[in-house]
């Protein structure tokens, strides 16, 4: 077993593509077929299945990693402690969901890669309910989520900046021209949200049940930007967070509505694993995201 080999894998874990993986090792995709195959024969087990398109960790994988994931790290930090820190080298995994890579992370990623060029960046765009995993299987070293107030014993959770949320509808919408809406007004009305499970969906529904509204209609959408632009369009109301429709209203395609959502306090949260070794690389990039969404 060769330390390259152990590299590799982890890459691929965390890239879940092999052509991905050989263009952040500087290798080429046969290469790291190659030696994954040989990693998974001397161990004896398969570390990949491949699900149509998609490539998934087996359940074997999973464990590997999470075991492979300290060594890494230990020779991550033995290396940075004889080099330079200020030519930082290495690869960085983020995870966030989509709209916090749409629309707060691009300006991260451009300061920290203009300080930091040598350093590759991995990114996966990840849902709110499993980004949380990924740091306890070893396959993010940084998450972003969008969410109430985290509280964990295992994690290292720090809120960046709050996220309005607001119900948006067409200019033409019957509620649109409205200054002042009663709770009554929402009814047979149709709501454009996330799935069920999405925390900021569970606490659209919470506020609602509070009110008094307990037979809502619902489309639900796994993408903010389908959730825009089918309110666009005159479907229904959108309930998205000001970040994701601020061009759009500026436009004059989507109008905020004047109702006030109680006690919903989402943030912008930025998590990491409370036992990882935070290398130069992860505190660099850490520090960053502080600098550009706490401004």
């Amino acid at each position: 077993m060769e330390l390259r080999q152990l590299n590799t894998f982890r890459t691929v874990a965390t890239t879940l593509n092999f052509t991905r993986a050989a263009e952040v090792l500087n290798y080429v995709p046969s290469n790291v077929t190659m030696q994954i195959k040989a990693l998974e024969a001397e161990l004896g087990v398969r570390l990949f299945d491949r699900l149509g398109k998609q490539l998934v960790l087996t359940s074997a994988g999973k464990r590997y990693l999470t075991h492979i994931q300290g060594v890494l790290d230990k020779l991550d930090e033995a290396r940075s402690d004889v080099h330079n820190d200020e030519n930082l080298s290495g690869t960085l995994t983020i995870s966030a969901n989509e709209v916090i890579c749409a629309y707060r992370l691009p300006a991260v990623f451009r300061q920290f890669r203009s300080q930091h060029p040598g350093v590759r960046l991995i990114f996966r765009s990840v849902s709110n309910q499993e980004l949380k995993q990924t740091l306890f299987e070893g396959m993010a070293d940084v998450v972003y989520m969008l969410d109430e107030p985290i509280r964990s014993n295992r994690l290292a959770v720090e809120s960046l900046v709050e996220e309005n949320f607001r119900l948006f509808a067409a200019p033409d919408h019957p509620l649109a021209r409205r200054t002042v809406l009663q709770l009554e007004d929402f009814h047979g009305e149709v709501f454009l949200t996330n799935e069920k499970g999405c925390p900021y969906r569970t606490m659209f529904d919470r506020s609602f049940e509070k009110e008094g509204i307990d037979s809502i209609t619902y489309l639900e959408f796994q993408s903010a930007e389908a959730i825009k632009q089918c309110a666009i369009s005159g479907i229904g109301i959108a309930f998205l967070p000001e970040i994701v429709t601020a061009t759009e209203v500026e436009r004059g395609e989507l109008v905020s509505l004047p109702w006030q959502i109680p006690d919903l306090h989402v943030y912008t949260q930025m998590l990491w694993h409370k036992d990882k070794w935070l290398s130069p690389i992860i505190l660099s990039f850490i520090e960053a995201a502080r600098d550009v969404l706490k401004q």
